[in-house]
């Protein structure tokens, strides 16, 4: 990848940036820390130690600061700040999953709402914080099952511990607004995406990662919940939307200080039957079994998100389509197992490129 090339994304604002991401080991952190590495900023990561053997934080080459840590304690957080003054703050730090936040309440709750609020303060007392970007999810909204994406200013919600905890950091969000942000030194907006796919996650009762350990194993996964759909996009996608949102906040933009959607096109918004038939039409290992559990937790059947405002206002629209985006996750884990190569460098190259030959706005 050309240095001079990728220095210059989104206005070229990153490079020398201290840019402070919380949750760092975890899928989507792992990949925006790489991403701002590249791109020349001063990337110091806070979390907790990966908790599971394989995953993508250990498979890459780190030239960063990475501390590990546990934001649920404040002064914990708040040394990072103080010995490393970021420029700007993306909080991806929380327990993300459904199934496991009704087994886990306490902690569920305890990571995504105080550790958030622990972040907030932590960036309120810093003199040189200037943008902070929390990062929920498309759970965070009162899902009524509607046939329509959710916008921005539709109500908070959650049926679940997990989806009712970023509810709260969203309302957290709104509080500190209001509070102690967005008047001009300090700026803070909040990102919410889809079911974010893409190589290097294998979290536990997650569909992909579900897939790709039967696969590497030679047995059938089992998928509970086949007619569900979700808006499924590539891991880099929902990064870009924070990447350009944080461009306009380190400008100082104040109309840009609030929620954010990011998610794919509508005919993304797909069944999980449907991603799977895709799935094995790239890796022919892949088998599965379908096996409803009428026992289940509940978890939503539809769920879909309104871009339309970060379309018209930021200027983001995606980059992959689903076929493409089943096939880049799917040949990096083929890549991994049968090939012992990581394929991050490449994708995201990749994905550069094609929003380039697209004139998508954070390459101009």
């Amino acid at each position: 990848m050309e240095t001079m090339e990728i220095t210059k994304l989104f206005g070229g604002v990153y490079k020398n940036k201290v840019c402070l991401i919380t949750g760092h080991t975890g899928f989507k952190g792992s990949w925006l820390a790489y991403w701002l590495n590249q791109m020349g900023a001063k990337v110091i990561g806070f979390s907790l130690e990966p908790e599971l053997s394989i995953n993508h934080f250990d498979l890459l080459d780190k030239s960063y600061t990475s501390v590990i840590g546990d934001i649920r304690d404040y002064s914990q957080v708040y040394k990072v700040f103080e010995t490393y003054k970021p420029n700007i703050v993306f909080h991806l730090a929380a327990q993300a999953l459904v199934r496991y936040s009704y087994n886990n309440p306490i902690e569920t709750f305890d990571t995504n709402v105080i550790g958030t609020v622990n972040v907030f303060e932590a960036s309120r007392h810093c003199d040189s914080v200037k943008a902070i970007i929390n990062i929920t999810s498309d759970k965070c909204y009162d899902n009524k099952e509607w046939i329509w994406g959710y916008r921005e200013n539709d109500p908070m919600g959650g049926h679940d511990p997990y989806s009712a905890s970023k509810g709260c950091a969203e309302l957290v969000t709104t509080s500190y607004q209001k509070s102690f942000f967005n008047q001009n030194s300090k700026l803070l907006a909040s990102g919410r995406a889809g079911n974010v796919i893409g190589g290097g996650d294998w979290a536990e009762d997650r569909l992909i990662p579900d897939i790709v350990r039967a696969a590497s194993k030679g047995i059938s996964v089992k998928i509970r919940n086949p007619l569900a759909t979700r808006p499924w996009q590539h891991v880099l996608e929902p990064l870009s939307g924070y990447l350009m949102l944080g461009r306009k906040l380190l400008d100082g933009e104040i109309k840009y200080a609030n929620g954010w959607n990011f998610g794919p096109d509508l005919e993304n918004n797909v069944s999980v039957k449907t991603i799977i038939t895709k799935v094995e039409s790239v890796w022919s290992q892949v088998s599965y079994d379908i096996s409803e559990d009428k026992n289940n937790h509940h978890e939503a059947n539809l769920l879909m998100l309104d871009c339309s405002k970060a379309n018209k206002l930021l200027k983001w629209t995606p980059v992959w389509d689903l076929n493409e985006t089943i096939s880049k996750t799917i040949n990096w884990y083929k890549s991994f197992y049968e090939d012992n190569y990581i394929q991050t460098q490449n994708d995201l190259k990749s994905f550069i490129n094609d929003a380039k030959s697209k004139s998508i706005i954070w390459t101009l």
